[in-house]
């Protein structure tokens, strides 16, 4: 089994979920497409269609991302993609208020040395954040 799998896997059962295929299924199809993935397209997938419907994979993600283990993105009244947050690994994206796209910034977090300061200065622990740009897109505009 792939490390990233193993240990995210690790983390879901840490929160008291229980691994079943269907989760290892999902934290695999998240893991290997290198970008946020629809509810739809997920439980159309390969991996995922075999495994079970689509209001499993709907449930699972509301669990994974209660826990903090999958981001939810973008906008409200569009359709919602999920990522899957790795430790240490960390992707702000750009998202269409036209279309609803999505697409992962190709550029150094300008947050990081804030972050690193806001920590310092508070003394709090396991700080993150999430930084999500709007706009449309070329394709759009």
């Amino acid at each position: 089994m792939n490390p990233v799998i193993k240990e995210t896997v690790d983390r879901c059962r840490k929160v008291g979920l229980r691994r079943t295929k269907a989760l290892e299924e999902l934290i695999a199809t998240l893991l290997e497409s290198g970008r946020p993935m629809t509810l739809s397209e997920l439980a159309a997938s390969k991996r995922l269609s075999e495994q079970c419907d689509k209001a499993t994979v709907f449930r699972l993600l509301q669990r994974l991302a209660g826990h903090g283990i999958v981001r939810r993105l973008g906008l409200h009244e569009r359709a919602a993609y999920f990522a899957l947050l790795i430790p240490g690994n960390h992707s702000d994206y750009l998202i269409c208020t036209s279309c609803g796209s999505i697409e992962a910034i190709q550029a150094p977090c300008p947050v990081h040395h804030l972050e690193d300061e806001i920590r310092e200065k508070t003394g709090f622990r396991n700080l993150y954040h999430e930084l999500e740009f709007f706009g449309v897109c070329p394709k759009c505009a």
